[in-house]
């Protein structure tokens, strides 16, 4: 027990400073998330939620699962299944693992295995699947469920012998270290940290006995998605964040996440409860032909990078994504970041940031500073079509409501007995 709310703060802080993610294998998901062992579960992106309660793009995702998994021949069966109530929904959080938007994974996808050696838990991931049309922004067309069985039938093998062989898994730390500072900040800029994965894994995907045909086409796949360490960062931030959280103290946010309905943050003191208000509607520039009025609300797990420190956090980190996301350019994202110092308890030694004098990203958003300076995080995301199958139509940042904040300050000074 902890003599002030500043001290538990520092000790989860530490813990964070402290992880250690290691990427591991890549295996089916129904392997090591022993809940899509269960008929018919899918995890979704965000706090708990309704089949009924979903925007568009997240249904859609269901359909697109459902359509992978063989639980119907037809839209219209897997739909009606869905309808039903029969099919058991469970936030990706709640079993070590993290979605990006819709969040939709099932029992047979392929995901990422983390490890945080210096906890010894682990958190999960399914892979990044590119752009265009992609089961994450609600696409479940042919194109889409075929792509799903590819990553599962030839990417996950060939990923998962490849690692086998780098002896201790593939030390991430080093990789979001180097990256950091080449322009990524691991939200919507992570082409540095996705072309050095790909540094550390081809000689080791070349150098596999068998895979003939697959290791050109995973190469290949490997080097066309500028995105794909985007996933492995949001397993290696849930594997760090729940790390620390194993101090069940303090006020500092160890989760942040969306599904279209609801925010929700989780804080150190509080454990496993969420702390939710009605999500925004992200803000930024529109691909041609789209504008606000085609955006989806607010969704994905893949927040739980700003609450590790980096996305928005660190928006000073990658000048080259500041107009990308709607900001006005490195000064507008300098302000930002430092704006964003001002609801953190300090800054993490391990990834500096050359465009910021090499100081190190933010660490720890205290709930408190955000309740006390009304300074909300900034989230860099991607926007989708309000309608499934669109795909992507912008890129920009958003906030969360307030409330969580505010509702999870308040929890917890009721557990420490402080009365209204």
């Amino acid at each position: 027990m902890y003599q002030t709310i500043d001290e538990a703060n520092k000790a989860v802080a530490a813990k964070i400073v402290a992880g250690s993610p290691f990427l591991l294998d890549v295996v089916p998901a129904k392997t090591v998330i022993k809940e899509l062992n269960e008929e018919k579960v899918l995890l979704h992106a965000g706090p708990p939620i309704r089949y009924d309660q979903m925007v568009d793009p997240i249904q859609g995702a269901c359909i697109g699962a459902a359509l992978f998994e063989g639980w119907g021949e037809t839209v219209d069966d897997v739909r009606t299944l869905l309808e039903s109530g029969k099919v058991k929904l469970i936030p990706c959080h709640h079993v070590n693992a993290v979605g990006p938007m819709g969040g939709i994974t099932s029992a047979n996808m392929a995901v990422l295995v983390v490890e945080n050696k210096t906890d010894g838990n682990r958190a999960y991931c399914t892979m990044n699947e590119g752009i265009g049309a992609v089961l994450r922004f609600g696409a479940y067309s042919e194109e889409v469920i075929s792509r799903l069985h590819w990553m599962k039938d030839t990417l996950a093998p060939v990923l998962s012998a490849a690692l086998k062989t780098i002896d201790g898994g593939l030390n991430i730390n080093v990789l979001v270290a180097k990256a950091i500072a080449m322009g990524d900040e691991f939200h919507q800029r992570n082409i540095a940290a996705s072309l050095a994965f790909l540094k550390e894994v081809a000689p080791a995907i070349i150098s596999l006995n068998g895979f003939e045909k697959e290791k050109l086409e995973v190469v290949q796949f490997l080097a066309d998605t500028d995105q794909f360490f985007l996933n492995i960062m949001m397993a290696s931030a849930k594997a760090v964040m729940d790390g620390a959280r194993q101090i069940q103290e303090g006020t500092i946010v160890t989760a942040m996440c969306r599904n279209g309905h609801e925010f929700g943050i989780r804080i150190a003191g509080m454990g496993d409860e969420w702390f939710t208000g009605p999500v925004n509607t992200p803000k930024g520039l529109y691909f041609s032909g789209f504008s606000e009025e085609d955006a989806a609300t607010d969704m994905g797990d893949s927040a739980i990078t700003e609450t590790f420190g980096v996305g928005g956090m660190a928006m000073i980190a990658a000048p080259a994504v500041t107009r990308f996301v709607g900001s006005g350019g490195f000064y507008d994202a300098l302000n930002t970041s430092n704006e964003m110092t001002e609801i953190c308890i300090d800054s993490n030694p391990n990834f500096s940031v050359p465009t910021w004098d090499f100081k190190g990203i933010c660490l720890g958003i205290d709930a408190r500073k955000v309740v006390e300076t009304g300074i909300l995080p900034v989230i860099n995301t991607g926007i989708a079509n309000k309608k499934a199958g669109l795909g992507q139509i912008g890129a920009g940042t958003v906030t969360p409501p307030i409330d969580c904040f505010e509702k999870a300050v308040l929890a917890y000074a009721k557990k420490l007995g402080f009365k209204e």
